[in-house]
């Protein structure tokens, strides 16, 4: 039965059509993603459907007694009355306290506001987090969120996403977070050209049903085509950190990338950015660090050891207020460490996009300002007009020849991005480059990126981007150091979960198994400019936990031990490689079962005989400590 209904609806903005003749519904238990360009009608189409905007024409109609729940963009709370009224609608203490649902919601989303907080007081995010709270504590037939996960950190957008695939609403979210869409959505609405074209299942089944129809109707945007093959080329091969497989056809979508290259030529980009850059990039050497200033504010670093190398690209994580900026502000030379070294290679050329826009001239063209920086710039192995670059940033025709004073906040995020590109920079510090950028301009983003070489450090709430730009992840768990997550996102989640950092021997062993987690290829263990990745992630993981006191060993004793940890390196080196290339080879036989069957019983192998090889390494380590 359908919850509501839109027949030939259109709604225009001015002269602009945003809704043509539309017609479709929502039914019980649908949960539907919408997404499209900014600007396209989205948060039209979900007004229309909510009941808050009437359209032009046609016809709208709610089942009878329909409870729909919206989240906008805006709210309009009283700034005198205290959060508790607000979320809580009057409900007693008794009442709420002993719902064990309502506890949850207030602890995961409001756990840092106060209740008694008056409206007025909070920040535009609390604002938004006291929304969603207020949304979720009511009982509603339909929810319908408008960006949801804006002013929501990872750990915090995957509870949501848990949260609502519990729930037994029909569900009608817009966002441009691709990782929540394919957590939280089964059909997926695109709002394109004033139409709605529908999809079954979430953004990975639409990225794959998208360029088959595009394949079938020989559309004439080769590039766009050609992006979203790029696009399932990923998604279906992944980085190794990633544990789950998108949910579409391996079949449909082998046919359409049995020809397509790895995202990034990672071997190339990493000789490229050794050579522009050296051996050394960034190496902190027991950097104290505090998120106010020396001695102010929460400690973000408390003697901490590590090496930021060539060609590396690192996905920083933490929970909101861990210092995640303050560690960029610290690579950018705009703060100095309490204590300790940054040491900073001779030849790095920074470009810094930090989450305050730098002025621009409000009275310039758009292509005036990137042009003023460069004309041209050589990404990867092709050479890029500023013009075309704007094009691929969604400046396309007269929009390139707009006044900046007239850009929104999303264009001039987009401008600023781009004029930092244009310096031709080799390293990249970027935090939350995702704001306010729509889907298809992320996708452009992120292949414009895979051809860059050079060293990129990048904070994100945007699980998918992190994901899809990084190759290795980094975290801030609150304990002073700054510790590999070999699996990725899902690791941080896990050990959150379980109560934050691990102790020192554990990230120790986390760090050790790194080299065959990134499953890099043949020659390229140790980004840092290392021998092996394990001996970096050791040291690092070392230095973190504060260790380095004098040891009982004699001098021999210790070389004999060096020696034998080399060896250990080294063989997990070889095991990573070997590691590396099933995976590849698995992916390769995906429609041979009998071949991946061989493969993994040996893969299964070569996994066994690195937990031995690490726990060998992780007993000497100890020793060496001890």
């Amino acid at each position: 039965m359908n919850l509501v209904n839109l027949e030939s609806v259109s709604h225009a903005f001015g002269p602009k059509p945003l809704l043509t003749g539309v017609t479709l519904g929502i039914e019980q238990g649908d949960r539907i993603g919408v997404v499209g360009r900014n600007g396209g009608g989205k948060s039209t189409l979900i007004s229309i459907i909510a009941g808050e905007l009437k359209p032009d024409s046609g016809r709208v109609t709610h089942n009878r007694g329909l409870r729909v729940g919206l989240l906008s963009q805006r709210d309009d709370f009283d700034p005198a009355t205290p959060v508790h009224d607000l979320v809580l609608s009057g409900r007693a203490e008794h009442e709420w306290a002993g719902d064990a649902m309502i506890r949850e919601i207030l602890a995961n989303l409001l756990g840092d506001i106060e209740l008694s907080a008056q409206a007025g007081a909070l920040s535009g995010g609390e604002r938004r987090r006291t929304a969603l709270a207020k949304l979720l504590i009511d009982d509603h037939d339909l929810i319908i969120l408008d960006e949801p996960t804006n002013h929501l950190d990872i750990e915090a957008i995957a509870w949501l996403a848990g949260h609502l695939a519990q729930r037994k609403s029909a569900l009608l979210v817009v966002t441009h977070d691709r990782w929540f869409l394919d957590a939280v959505s089964t059909r997926t609405w695109e709002v394109v050209d004033a139409s709605v074209e529908r999809y079954e299942g979430g953004y990975a089944a639409y990225v794959l049903a998208k360029a088959e129809r595009a394949r079938i109707a020989q559309a004439a945007e080769d590039r766009r085509q050609n992006l979203m093959r790029k696009e399932i080329a990923w998604l279906r091969r992944g980085p190794p950190a990633r544990t789950s497989k998108p949910k579409f056809r391996i079949n449909a979508a082998e046919a359409l990338i049995a020809d397509e290259p790895p995202a990034r030529e990672t071997v190339e980009l990493l000789k490229f950015a050794s050579a522009r850059l050296g051996r050394t990039v960034y190496d902190l050497e027991d950097v104290t660090l505090h998120a106010g200033g020396p001695g102010a504010g929460p400690v973000v670093l408390d003697h901490a050891t590590f090496q930021f190398g060539p060609g590396d690209r690192i996905g920083l994580i933490g929970v909101n207020g861990s210092g995640k900026s303050s560690v960029l502000r610290l690579l950018s030379s705009t703060v100095a460490p309490d204590s300790g070294r940054v040491v900073r290679g001779k030849t790095v050329r920074l470009a810094h996009l930090s989450q305050e826009l730098a002025e621009l001239d409000p009275s310039r063209r758009v292509l005036e300002t990137v042009e003023e920086i460069r004309k041209y710039i050589q990404v990867g192995k092709k050479e890029w007009s500023a013009s075309q670059l704007l094009e691929r940033l969604g400046f396309k025709g007269e929009a390139q020849w707009k006044v900046v004073g007239d850009l929104s906040g999303g264009e001039r995020r987009r401008l600023q991005l781009l004029r930092l590109i244009m310096d031709e920079p080799n390293v990249l510090l970027l935090d939350e480059p995702t704001n306010d950028l729509d889907i298809e301009t992320l996708t452009e983003l992120e292949d414009l990126l895979d051809g860059w070489p050079g060293t990129l450090v990048v904070v994100s709430h945007d699980r998918y981007f992190l994901e899809r730009v990084s190759d290795r992840c980094v975290a801030l768990l609150g304990d002073g150091r700054l510790s590999m997550l070999p699996g990725g996102v899902d690791e941080y989640l896990s050990r959150r979960a379980a109560g934050g950092a691990l102790s020192a021997r554990a990230a120790s062993a986390g760090a050790a198994s790194a080299a065959g987690a990134r499953a890099v290829p043949a020659g390229q263990a140790g980004l840092s400019g290392q021998a092996a990745q394990p001996a970096q992630a050791g040291a690092g993981a070392a230095a973190d936990a504060g260790q380095g006191a004098p040891s009982g060993l004699s001098a021999k004793e210790q070389r004999e031990l060096q020696k034998e940890l080399g060896r250990l390196e080294r063989q997990l080196d070889r095991l990573g490689e070997r590691e590396a290339k099933l995976h590849t080879q698995m992916a390769d036989a995906a429609s041979d079962f009998e071949r991946l069957g061989t493969l993994d019983a040996e893969l299964r192998e070569i996994t066994a005989q690195k937990e031995s090889v690490e726990l060998e390494w992780l007993d000497l380590a100890a020793r060496l400590d001890a």
